[in-house]
């Protein structure tokens, strides 16, 4: 099986051989995807694996480097997030922790990993719209968690932005 992003993020993870999900009546996904979800998509697989192996940063963002179609991500958003995530991982867990319904050694590798995501976003990625940094995040969920884990990731994310960004959130939700 050649490495792609939808299947690599370590060997013999879970996530391997998953499709690309396909649009009503088009092509798969992926072809269209931005620069920055495939960014969320590599970090997303270099924090599975960080979960699983515990190994130095630096080498599992040397073997997500080398996987194929990395030179079409945002790398430096790709730093930001696996870097960030893994340096502030106890702050990132603190914050979402009072909207979790269990421990988070309880959550699954995926969906604990793109809490991460979605939580560093929402707290240092200010030029990423809360709503994108959330629906990002469920989008993530979808294509690598389990079947019903974007619906959580959703719910947690969605409590968790009027902390960090209360101004936007405010200005956004009906009144």
């Amino acid at each position: 099986m050649s490495a792609t992003p939808e299947n690599t993020p370590s060997q013999g993870a879970p996530l391997e051989g998953r499709p690309a999900r396909k649009t009503a009546g088009g092509p798969p996904r992926d072809r269209a995807k931005s620069s920055r979800r495939r960014a969320r998509e590599f970090a997303l697989q270099g924090l599975y694996e960080w979960q699983l192996n515990q190994r130095d940063a630096g080498s599992i963002d040397a073997h997500v480097r080398e996987l194929e179609e990395f030179t079409k991500c945002d790398r430096a958003h790709y730093d930001a997030l696996l870097h960030g995530c893994i340096d502030q991982r106890l702050q990132l867990d603190e914050s979402l922790l009072k909207f979790l319904d269990r421990p988070v050694e309880e959550l699954s590798p995926v969906e604990h990993a793109v809490l991460w995501i979605g939580a560093y976003e929402l707290t240092h990625c200010l030029d990423v719209p809360y709503k994108v940094a959330i629906n990002e995040a469920v989008e993530l969920a979808k294509s690598f968690g389990g079947t019903d884990g974007h619906k959580y990731v959703n719910g947690v994310l969605d409590h968790l932005a009027p902390s960090l960004r209360p101004d936007e959130v405010k200005a956004a939700r009906p009144r």
